[in-house]
């Protein structure tokens, strides 16, 4: 076996596939099919289909991060062979998951390379030969896609490379083209409305970035990440509007549009009326004010995902005030005492996980509640049940916290607190924070502040870029951010699933909706 296909082999194997995985129940994403690559190639495999008409040979497409944007056909019949191994547009083809092929090895090693027959890794694979090259832009040299040629095994020929090469060279040729038309573009909407030089204004495309004196003035590095999060999922040519808060810790109000035949998006916005906070000031969270729950004694029910930051709300809601913190995982070691405790403790008393609490122990609480100041701590209300439930009603005061993934335009603020905590000085650049974002983050902060100590335990200083962090946190999981009504639509769906044990057609029931319906969100959505 060739050395480079023995280290792929490897590669695949280190990260848990097997050669009998079924790539075709991986997820099916959305994918742009207007994206500057694509525009650029269409053409140029027009021509190449043209060529190969009547053969059986198929040419496939991938963007920069290993997903499938666009499949031709020497003949029509090779769609549903295709089809049926799940190399499908929204598919993302990389090493983890498909294994040795010449769609995810050339993404790896960024060189081209041809895979022969018994070099797949995946079984079903095993029938064909391909040959994929690299697409890299002429200007940033960074790269843009992949191509590739895929036939039966016998059909292989030495011409494959060639081939493909040319067809390469031109889908570059033609990204430099479309770069300098679509940077013209970009150009002319900056002009026009920088016109008005007190207004911030601002454009951020791929590889470009234009902004006038007051733009820069107001915005950080780390705002960009936002804004680009914030126009990602916006349709050409529609104006929107949205309120963000910036690094500073100000809020503005921006007007946003995508720039009709070009990959950027053009930015106004209307400076903050409040007084700015000093640059070298570091962002911190919005800050609770108790000072009336601490006052009054009032119970408070602190719900949320776990890592959402329930211990640290109720530590904020004590304050000065003395603190006790039990659990209710050990709730049968500290219930026969708690009458005792309540009598001798002055401050807040924090019960931890209240979901978990036994029915004898919730009664034990419920009996002293009124002699003490109460604070629970444990899912949102919704998931309450029983006892946990009945203690949850007679919190009059209540606190939900939202879940990281929900509150992504915040990321850059967090991350720069949470380094401050750490004691870093390392600065991460917008890319990462926009890798950052696209992350589904289960563990929420608690797990963002151990992603965050664990970069600051390698690196003293500097710069953090995506090839920095983790390989687990390196790709964006989705070709897109979800919307906020997607990530509702979202999070109901996985919990349908969760409470039906995977079961479709039962979370389909629960849900009210067609099991089409659901196999269509659960694609769209990114939901495995």
């Amino acid at each position: 076996m060739r050395p480079e296909i023995a280290k792929s082999w490897r590669r695949a194997e280190l990260s848990g596939l097997r050669p009998d995985a079924a790539v075709d129940r991986l997820t099916v994403a959305d994918i742009d099919r207007r994206s500057r690559l694509v525009l650029a190639a269409e053409p140029v495999l027009d021509q190449a289909t043209r060529e190969l008409a009547g053969t059986a040979f198929s040419l496939i497409l991938a963007d920069r991060d290993a997903w499938i944007v666009d499949r031709r056909f020497g003949e029509r019949q090779l769609e549903s062979t295709l089809d049926r191994l799940g190399v499908v547009p929204g598919r993302r083809f990389t090493e983890e998951n498909t294994g040795t092929n010449s769609i995810a090895t050339v993404f790896e090693l960024r060189q081209g390379l041809a895979v022969h027959g018994h070099e797949h890794f995946i079984d079903s694979f095993k029938p064909f030969a391909c040959y994929g090259h690299p697409i890299t832009h002429p200007v940033t040299r960074r790269l843009e896609g992949v191509l590739d040629i895929t036939c039966p095994a016998d059909h292989a020929s030495p011409l494959l490379g060639p081939f493909l090469r040319r067809a390469v060279a031109d889908i570059e040729q033609r990204l430099l083209e479309g770069s300098r038309a679509a940077e013209q573009r970009m150009l002319a909407a900056y002009q026009a409305a920088a016109l008005n030089r007190l207004r911030p204004v601002l454009v951020l495309g791929d590889d470009v970035v234009l902004a006038n004196a007051a733009a820069t003035d107001l915005l950080d590095a780390a705002d960009h990440a936002v804004l680009r999060g914030l126009a990602m999922d916006a349709p050409f040519g529609v104006r929107q509007a949205r309120s963000v808060r910036l690094s500073s810790g100000r809020v503005a109000d921006v007007s946003f549009e995508r720039i009709t035949g070009a990959s950027g998006v053009l930015f106004e916005l209307e400076p903050p009326t409040v007084q700015a906070i000093p640059r070298r000031a570091t962002p911190r969270p919005v800050q609770r004010d108790f000072t009336t729950y601490r006052e009054q004694r009032t119970h408070v029910l602190i719900s949320g995902e776990p890592g959402t930051g329930r211990s640290t709300v109720a530590r904020e809601l004590a304050g000065e005030s003395a603190l006790a913190v039990l659990d209710a995982v050990d709730a049968q070691r500290w219930a026969p005492t708690l009458d005792q405790l309540v009598a001798s403790h002055t401050g807040l008393l924090v019960i931890e996980n209240i979901a978990l609490l036994p029915a004898d122990a919730a009664a034990r609480v419920g009996a002293v509640m009124d002699r003490g100041w109460f604070a629970f701590t444990g899912p949102p209300p919704s998931e309450l049940t029983g006892p946990a439930a009945d203690l949850a009603s007679r919190c009059i005061a209540r606190r939900e916290l939202a879940p990281l993934r929900s509150r992504r335009d915040e990321l850059p603020a967090l991350v720069a607190a949470m380094l401050a905590d750490l004691g870093s000085t390392l600065r991460f650049v917008p890319s990462t924070l926009e890798v950052l974002a696209a992350q589904p983050w289960p563990g929420n902060l608690r797990e963002l502040k151990a992603l965050l100590r664990h970069v600051a335990a390698g690196r003293a200083c500097g710069d953090v870029l995506p090839r920095d962090l983790p390989e687990a946190y390196q790709g964006s999981p989705r070709a897109r951010h979800l919307t906020p009504i997607e990530q509702l639509e979202h999070d109901a769906i996985a919990a349908a699933l969760r409470d039906c044990g995977g079961n479709k057609a039962h979370a389909a029931k629960l849900l009210g909706i067609s099991r089409s319906t659901l196999h269509r969100r659960v694609r769209t959505l990114g939901l495995s």
